[in-house]
C-alpha cells in the first residue's frame, strides 16, 4: 500500500475530488489530505500562508498517518520561485523523514520529460501572477510561447468555471509554437477534459492536479501510470524512465544528442517523434520534430533488416541518414541501436555527433547497455 499525503489550499474544492477520482482503480494507493490557509491568490500576501512553518505544521499531522511522500498540492512555486519550494520541502523531509515535492517542481518534471521547452500556460490568475511564472520558467528552460488567464483572485471562485470553460480557456492558450499545454493551478480541474483537449490541440496537456499526483507516485516509488486521464498519467513515467536511460547513453559516449523512438499503440508512442531525448548545451532539439517518416528511412530500413547496431564514424558511404539530419541538425556520425520486442522492431536509441569521430568499444557496450535497459522498459510497462 502507497499513502500519498497532501497538503491543500484551505479554499480548494477541485483537487481532492478529482484526485480521489483519479485513483477509485488503484486499491494500492490512498490519499491523506491536510489544509493550510489559502484564500486568495495576488503577489501580495493575499490571504494565503505560503511560509514554512505553516506548511511543515501540516506535515507533521500527515507524517502520524506513515505517508510515503508529502506533496504541496499548490502552485504557488511557479511564482514565488522554484527555490522556495525546494526549501519547503527540505524542511518538510527534515522534520518528518518523509521524502516531498510540490505542484510546481512536478509541472517542471513533466516539462523535463516530455521535452517541453515552448509551453501554453493556462491558469485562472491576473495577467501580473502570470508575468511572474512566465519569468521563472524561464529560468528553468521553459518559455511560455502563449497563454491565457480569467483575471480572477479569489481561489474558492476558481473552481465554480464549468468543464466547458476549462476547455476553452486551454484552447485560448494554445499556440502553433506551444509543445504542451500546462493549466497552472490546482483549484481549476482540468483532469476530466485533459484527454479531449490533447485530441483536438495535438500536445499533451500538463493538468496540475494530475502532475501533482503523477509526480508525487513517482517520488513514493509507487506505480504511476493511471490509463485514461490523458498524457502526462499515461506516458508520464514511462517517459522519465525512457529519458534517464538516453541521458546516461548521452553522458556515457560524450555524444551530442541521444534519442529513443518507439512504437507502442497502449502508450500512444509513434517512431516518427521521439519518446525521450537528451541534448548537450547548445545542441539543437530534435524531439517535436515529426516531419519525417521514420520508418522508410534507408538507416531504419538498413535496422529492420539487419537488426544489428549501426556505426557511422562519418557519413561516406550507406545507408544514408536523411538529409534534413544532416543539414538541418548538423549530425555527422552517429551510431543506432535496434531494441526488438516480440520479434519486431519496436525502437531504437541513436547516438548523435556534430563532429565526425570514432566510436569506441566502450561508446557500443554503452549502446548494448542502454539497448538492453530499454528492451526491459518495453517489456515491464
Amino acid at each position: 500500500m502507497t499513502r500519498i499525503g497532501m497538503i491543500v489550499p484551505s479554499s480548494n474544492t477541485a483537487l481532492e475530488p478529482a484526485t480521489t477520482r483519479l485513483v477509485a482503480g488503484r486499491p494500492d494507493v490512498t490519499v491523506h489530505f491536510a489544509r493550510i490557509p489559502v484564500r486568495a491568490i495576488t503577489l501580495g500576501d493575499g490571504g494565503a500562508a505560503f511560509d514554512v512553518e505553516t506548511m511543515l505544521a501540516a506535515a507533521r499531522l500527515l507524517a502520524d498517518a506513515k505517508v510515503d511522500c508529502i506533496v504541496w498540492n499548490g502552485t504557488a512555486g511557479s511564482w514565488l520561485g522554484v527555490e522556495h519550494d525546494r526549501q519547503i520541502c527540505a524542511a518538510i523531509t527534515d522534520a518528518t523523514g518523509v521524502p516531498a515535492t510540490t505542484s510546481t517542481l512536478a509541472i517542471l518534471q513533466s516539462c523535463h520529460d516530455f521535452g517541453v521547452t515552448a509551453l501554453a500556460c493556462a491558469t485562472p490568475y491576473t495577467g501580473d501572477v502570470v508575468d511572474a511564472i512566465v519569468q521563472e520558467y524561464a529560468r528553468h528552460g521553459v518559455s511560455i510561447v502563449s497563454r491565457a488567464e480569467w483575471e480572477l483572485t479569489d481561489n474558492f471562485s476558481f473552481a465554480d468555471k464549468t468543464a466547458e470553460a476549462v476547455a476553452g480557456l486551454l484552447l485560448e492558450a494554445s499556440s502553433p509554437e506551444a509543445q504542451a499545454i500546462a493549466l497552472i493551478c490546482t483549484n481549476v480541474d482540468g483532469t476530466t477534459v485533459a484527454a479531449k483537449a490533447e485530441k483536438q490541440i495535438g500536445i499533451p496537456v500538463i493538468d496540475s492536479i494530475a502532475a501533482t499526483l503523477w509526480w508525487a507516485l513517482e517520488v513514493a516509488g509507487a506505480d504511476a501510470r493511471i490509463p485514461g486521464a490523458g498524457m502526462l498519467l499515461e506516458q508520464g513515467s514511462f517517459r522519465h524512465r525512457a529519458k534517464k536511460i538516453v541521458t546516461e547513453l548521452r553522458q556515457q559516449t560524450g555524444c551530442d544528442r541521444t534519442t529513443v523512438r518507439i512504437d507502442d499503440a497502449s502508450l500512444g508512442l509513434h517512431v516518427d517523434l521521439c519518446a525521450a531525448e537528451s541534448c548537450s548545451p547548445g545542441v539543437r532539439s530534435i524531439q517535436h520534430d515529426p516531419s519525417l517518416d521514420q520508418r522508410k528511412l534507408e538507416t531504419v530500413m538498413w535496422l529492420e533488416e539487419r537488426r544489428e547496431v549501426l556505426v557511422q564514424p562519418a557519413f561516406v558511404e550507406p545507408p544514408y541518414p536523411p538529409q534534413a539530419l544532416r543539414e538541418v541538425y548538423g549530425v555527422s556520425a552517429q551510431t543506432l541501436g535496434p531494441v526488438e520486442r516480440d520479434g519486431e522492431l519496436a525502437a531504437w536509441l541513436s547516438a548523435h555527433s556534430i563532429n565526425e569521430r570514432p566510436w569506441t568499444r566502450s561508446d557500443l557496450a554503452a549502446m548494448d547497455d542502454a539497448r538492453q535497459a530499454m528492451a526491459a522498459l518495453l517489456n515491464n510497462k
